[in-house]
């Protein structure tokens, strides 16, 4: 009886394939509202992971999910980028990691009835992307939240880090592992 064909690796990942100009503001620019969230992504050893893809989709804040299209739509003629006027906002960032690992997207803050950011993450030695939620504050009643024990729940947890600036680093394994959301059932 004939295997199953194994999974392969995700990534490595070529700079001019995913990322794309002005993937990681999903704001337009100068929009009194924005909110800058950063961090690192690590794996299991606690090193950063220079390579890693990182994606996020989040609520508008007036609650609609569906955002403006067209934040991957190519111009034929310059290569540039038709979705991203920046003028209305899409919902969708894209966000490859620096040499030390770090990431960071310029958004709007998510509304409370979607008080978070949801990401995907990529990167070299996982078989599957990872998925997980980044809140930049922790909302009085969330159905995942409060499932998790304290330091669990603390893992999806942005912490301030500046005037409308928040930090909450990725840890695929480790003591520190963030939460990661399983859709497969």
């Amino acid at each position: 009886m004939p295997h199953p064909t194994p999974s392969q690796t995700v990534g490595p990942f070529y700079g001019y394939a995913l990322p794309f100009p002005g993937g990681p503001q999903p704001a337009p620019p100068g929009h009194a509202d924005a909110v800058t969230v950063h961090g690192a992504v690590y794996d299991g050893a606690g090193q950063p992971i220079p390579d890693a893809l990182v994606e996020f989709w989040q609520a508008a804040p007036d609650g609609s999910r569906t955002g403006r299209p067209g934040s991957l739509r190519r111009d034929p003629v310059t290569g540039g980028y038709l979705g991203r006027d920046g003028v209305h906002f899409t919902g969708f960032a894209r966000v490859a990691t620096d040499a030390d690992g770090h990431w960071s997207v310029h958004t709007l803050r998510p509304p409370a009835s979607a008080p978070y950011l949801s990401v995907c993450l990529f990167a070299r030695g996982l078989l599957h992307h990872l998925f997980t939620r980044v809140y930049l504050a922790e909302p009085a009643a969330d159905p995942l939240l409060a499932k998790l024990p304290a330091a669990r729940r603390a893992t999806l947890l942005a912490q301030p880090d500046g005037d409308r600036v928040y930090r909450r680093d990725l840890h695929i394994q480790g003591e520190k592992e963030t939460v990661f959301l399983d859709f497969t059932h």
